[in-house]
């Protein structure tokens, strides 16, 4: 039988996968983390506009929303802000979409997720 964690074990594992992806654009490479559950919550959160019925999908700087939120220095720490996300999403969509679909990969997002945020569901 396996060994169980105890309640200290869970919460001191460092579990949030990391990769480094080339990013020859930008002369470089750049450490992209994967998000806690939180994160992912606030980040799905950020995606729904308004209330109730009137609930609509936010697509706006997605790429770049989800880039800022993944993209780490070497302790972990984010190198974008919120209010960096405007800026990111200025730049190559080429980029972005590379980081993005790291982030959402090391974020366990899977196509049903996506399906689920875009209303595309079959629930």
């Amino acid at each position: 039988m396996a060994m169980l964690l105890s309640r200290a074990a869970i919460l001191a594992a460092a579990d949030l996968p990391r990769e480094t992806v080339a990013v020859p654009e930008w002369g470089g490479d750049v450490l992209v983390q994967g998000l806690t559950a939180k994160e992912r919550d606030d980040f799905e959160i950020s995606l729904s506009v308004g209330k109730g019925k009137n609930t609509e999908t936010n697509f706006r700087n997605l790429r770049a929303r989800l880039v800022a939120r993944s993209v780490v220095d070497e302790q972990g720490n984010r190198l974008f802000s919120d209010a960096d996300i405007a800026a990111l999403g200025g730049k190559s969509a080429l980029v972005l979409q590379r980081l993005f679909e790291v982030a959402q990969r090391l974020s366990g997002f899977t196509s049903a997720d996506v399906d689920e945020l875009v209303g595309n569901s079959d629930d």
